[in-house]
């Protein structure tokens, strides 16, 4: 049970933490550039429309938002889970009814709704390779060569050492995979809260960051920290 909760707590951090370092557009917009190969200078370019809690179910996603017409969702893993594309398909499917709410769906002039882009940002302990493509057909029990219904995700691989072009495009990526790689391995001989403080002051001294955001442990808020 005990090793439980420290599971959990340790995937809620990562978590926490990359959400609170992306939710800011400057670096959303960096990591969107490093993802797609654009280059978009103007943070106020982005519309983010994250799910805080879905109209039916008590779901929400960690990131997403709109630039130039198209629809981008991004969740964080620190476990494997295939589980993944239906996951998107329940956020993406309430994110356009929110978009629709007041458009008429029942008439006759078609509506304009923005393609989705779907990325899992994945730094767990199981062996993955850099990309990988993840389909919701290969959760039908009845395989179709051609399903009436698809929806394809990348994974992206962050840990250290995986994506190095990536981790080129956004200094804040590769400084947060630094974070991430530095708590693991306190976390092995220190509680949790202890190896997150070793890990941010060090990683303050180093990259010269100041405590401007904070982090979550178990779901309660933390100390400050900024950056990373």
């Amino acid at each position: 049970m005990e090793q439980d909760k420290n599971v959990t707590a340790n995937r809620t951090y990562k978590s926490s933490v990359f959400v609170m370092v992306f939710q800011e557009k400057k670096e959303l917009l960096e990591l969107y550039n490093a993802v797609s190969g654009k280059h978009y200078e103007d943070p106020e370019e982005l519309e983010i429309n994250t799910l805080e809690n879905a109209i039916y179910m008590s779901i929400k996603n960690d990131l997403s938002f709109i630039i130039d017409s198209s629809l981008s969702l991004y969740e964080h893993q620190s476990t494997y889970n295939p589980n993944l594309p239906l996951r998107y398909l329940l956020y993406v499917a309430d994110t356009y009814s929110k978009m629709t709410l007041h458009k008429d769906i029942y008439g006759s002039t078609p509506l304009s709704i923005p393609s989705p882009q779907f990325v899992i940002f994945y730094n767990g302990e199981k062996e993955v390779p850099d990309r990988e493509i993840m389909r919701l057909s290969s959760l039908y029990t009845v395989k179709e060569e051609k399903p009436k219904l698809e929806l394809e995700t990348v994974m992206l691989n962050i840990r250290l050492g995986h994506n190095e072009s990536l981790m080129e495009a956004s200094r804040t990526l590769r400084e947060y995979a630094e974070f991430v790689e530095r708590v693991r391995k306190y976390a092995k001989t220190m509680i949790l809260e202890e190896a997150v403080e070793r890990a941010v002051t060090e990683c303050i001294t180093e990259y010269g960051l100041e405590r401007e955001g904070g982090y979550e442990s178990s779901g309660n808020p933390g100390r400050k920290m900024g950056g990373i």
